[in-house]
């Protein structure tokens, strides 16, 4: 259905942005201007597009929402967790839109202690996301992170859980995590520099100082590093970590010596990775040194922790990413991955007793360690799903093999998981590599190349995109569409070097090997082009935007979140967020060479005069990951540049920031819109 209404036309100021001796011309420059009237009336104007094109499908979007809303069950709580004395319990109640976290002293019958009704405090305000909760050793004291304006900047509050009085004490520009030495008067965290919001500063604060004179602990002045701190299970050790995309430094001090200096655990090496987990007098250490690009674990005493010292509990492979260790008093639990699907290995500590793997049988599936906190248990809590199989939380007895389900996800109406297929197949991209593709759908579905597909990818900062179930996304399964994931290079879902393979001066394999695995779907007649849709967010927005120049007969809509597609500008900028650390992730254009290389790519600067697919483009205002005004630009550039009459909808959130809405329902509402525009595209009204 075609709805006629008048497009918004941004203003063309150029300007000129010269390096290397050569020159672009970029006429939406000014938008970056956050507090122009200018800006806000473009971006009023595009919000008011977007309405008025899509007012036609409000009933559509009205009844996807309640309807996923239907399935999901209000009253919910999370499996409890037995730490430090306390039951820890995060629940929903009906109707509201925050979770409330509360504990229970020694026993599930003992009376509940609500910590934080986030409904109550998220009141009169448009955004509100709590993070960072952390309880003294004592108990008494519970430090937490508060957001209300989206922008990742949190304010750190102290709440006395034993009077429910919260202090006075206000700790501006944190990440919001925290971390009590062991005298449970100091207090540690980390906070952002004003303009890049880096995590730049670790400082300690002393209870009760209402001055906030706090002192610095650590300051790290390289600007492709964050900083963060974190006491370690065993509780006897404070952290600080500092990484880059490629290198990582930690510190260590004892956390019953909160006045004393944090030492260095290793110093940083170029290129050189480790994390460290503490346990009954040794580190153990997960690293790439010696060239062991897919990690291996080694170990190393409390005193003498440099490299040298480290010695080796298991080796590297070649076809086996090691991901992390969960440490227990009888058992080391590794969480590896291999051909692109996670494994679980159960390790004792008796090396007369075998290891082995827990069973998983489905190839479209993850699985990960949960919450397990203590070290003097056979019990490991782990979680399942699978696209079509629901989250399960699963407490398993490594001595005896046996698991209790201690948590089922509860999907509401008529869903039966049998009622849905899923596969994996695989793609060739154009350099030959195998690319794997999760798929799921309803079954009886016939493979004519009529049916619409929704191809998701990402393929970024070696984050593996994992095969979770949706209660959500069966909106989309029940009308017929097919929901996909292509595991793109970029990220590390088949192995380190998948994710090597995919940035830097590889960083078009990640767009070719998205468009080879559309081209893929559509000869095997899962779908075709006219029913192709695809989507990404952030760094899978610019992998949207670089497929809209690139291949844009193969798909009939894109739906392209918070995108990163403005990428020469943006990377020649450190006064942005994000961008000093990101150097090792896309290169520095401020070097030629990437520069040339970047400017292939970037998806803003390669708007050319051409037919597009229909595409739906979101961002927040407060956005401080991908600011607003790169898809602004983008969607600008867009409505100049191409040369057919599909919908070009930009909607901005003048709320919220990179991760669109806070609220659980909130959201949905999100979706629903996604949901309507792909339904709308495919002449599916209800």
């Amino acid at each position: 259905m075609k709805i006629k209404a008048e497009r918004p036309v941004a203003i063309i100021k150029p300007e000129v942005l010269s390096i290397h001796g050569q020159t672009r011309i970029d006429n939406y420059y000014w938008m970056n201007e956050r507090e122009n009237p200018e800006v806000i009336n473009y971006l009023n104007a595009e919000n008011s597009y977007f309405e008025e094109m899509t007012k036609h499908i409000k009933s559509l979007q009205e009844e996807l929402f309640l309807e996923m809303k239907a399935r999901i069950k209000e009253d919910d709580s999370s499996v409890p967790y037995f730490y430090n004395g306390y039951y820890y319990i995060t629940r929903f109640e009906k109707d509201k839109d925050y979770p409330i976290h509360s504990r229970k002293k020694g026993s599930l019958e003992a009376v509940e202690e609500i910590m934080f009704d986030c409904n109550e405090m998220a009141e009169g305000h448009t955004f509100f996301h709590l993070r960072g909760i952390n309880v003294s050793e004592d108990n008494q004291w519970a430090a937490y992170g508060v957001d209300i304006v989206s922008r990742r900047e949190y304010i750190i509050y102290i709440k006395n859980l034993f009077t429910g009085e919260t202090l006075d004490t206000t700790i501006e520009k944190t990440t919001g995590s925290s971390v009590w030495a062991s005298d449970n008067e100091i207090l540690f965290y980390s906070r952002k520099d004003e303009v890049t919001l880096r995590a730049d500063k670790i400082y300690k604060h002393k209870l009760h100082d209402k001055e906030i004179n706090d002192i610095l602990v650590f300051f790290e002045e390289d600007e492709t590093y964050n900083t963060f701190i974190y006491k370690e299970k065993s509780k006897k050790f404070l952290v600080i970590g500092s990484e880059s995309t490629l290198t990582s430094e930690y510190r260590i001090l004892e956390a019953n010596n909160p006045n004393g200096d944090f030492r260095i655990f290793q110093p940083r090496v170029r290129g050189l990775e480790y994390s460290i987990t503490h346990y009954d007098s040794q580190f153990y250490v997960m690293t790439n040194k010696d060239d062991a690009y897919n990690f291996k674990l080694m170990h190393v005493g409390e005193e003498k922790t440099e490299m040298q010292h480290w010695k080796e509990l298991i080796a590297h492979s070649d076809k086996t990413l090691l991901e992390g260790i969960d440490v227990f008093s009888n058992y080391l639990v590794v969480s590896e991955r291999r051909n692109g699907l996670p494994r679980i290995k159960i390790q004792p500590w008796d090396s007369s007793v075998e290891s082995y793997y827990l069973p998983f049988e489905s190839e479209t599936y993850t699985a990960y360690t949960g919450a397990n906190v203590d070290f003097e248990t056979e019990i490991l809590r782990y979680a399942y799903q699978s696209l079509k199989t629901p989250s399960s939380v699963i407490d398993f007895n490594m001595r005896t093999g046996e698991q209790i389900v201690m948590k089922e996800q509860v999907v509401l109406g008529a869903f039966n998981k049998d009622n849905y297929v899923e596969e994996r197949i695989w793609a060739k991209a154009k350099d030959g590599v195998e690319v794997p593709i999760s798929l799921v759908y309803k079954k009886g579905l016939l493979k004519d190349g009529n049916n619409p597909l929704l191809l998701y990818g990402y393929g970024a900062y070696g984050a593996t995109m994992e095969a979770y179930f949706s209660s959500i996304r069966l909106s989309l399964l029940d009308r017929g569409f097919i929901y996909a994931i292509a595991h793109v290079r970029g990220g590390e879902d088949l192995g380190r070097d998948w994710y090597e393979d995919g940035k830097l001066f590889n960083k078009k394999n990640t767009f070719q090997d998205f468009i080879d695995c559309s081209k893929y779907v559509i000869e095997q007649k899962y779908t075709s082009s006219s029913h192709l849709y695809a989507e990404g967010g952030s760094a899978g927005g610019l992998l949207m935007g670089v497929i809209a120049n690139e291949a844009p007969e193969l798909y009939n809509g894109l739906i392209v979140q918070v995108p990163f597609v403005d990428v020469i500008t943006t990377m020649l900028d450190d006064t942005i967020p994000l961008t000093t650390g990101e150097y090792d992730e896309w290169g520095n254009p401020n070097e030629k060479e990437f520069y040339e290389y970047i400017a292939s790519y970037s998806p803003y600067d390669n708007v050319k005069k051409s037919n597009y697919p229909n595409m739906y483009v979101t961002t927040g205002l407060h956005d401080s990951q991908v600011q607003y005004w790169e898809p602004a630009k983008w969607v600008a550039k867009l409505r100049e540049f191409k040369t057919n009459d599909t919908l070009l909808l930009f909607e901005i959130n003048m709320d919220t920031g990179h991760g669109g809405a806070s609220g659980r329902f909130e959201s949905l509402k999100e979706v629903a819109k996604e949901y309507a525009f792909l339904l709308d595209l495919e002449g599916i009204r209800k």
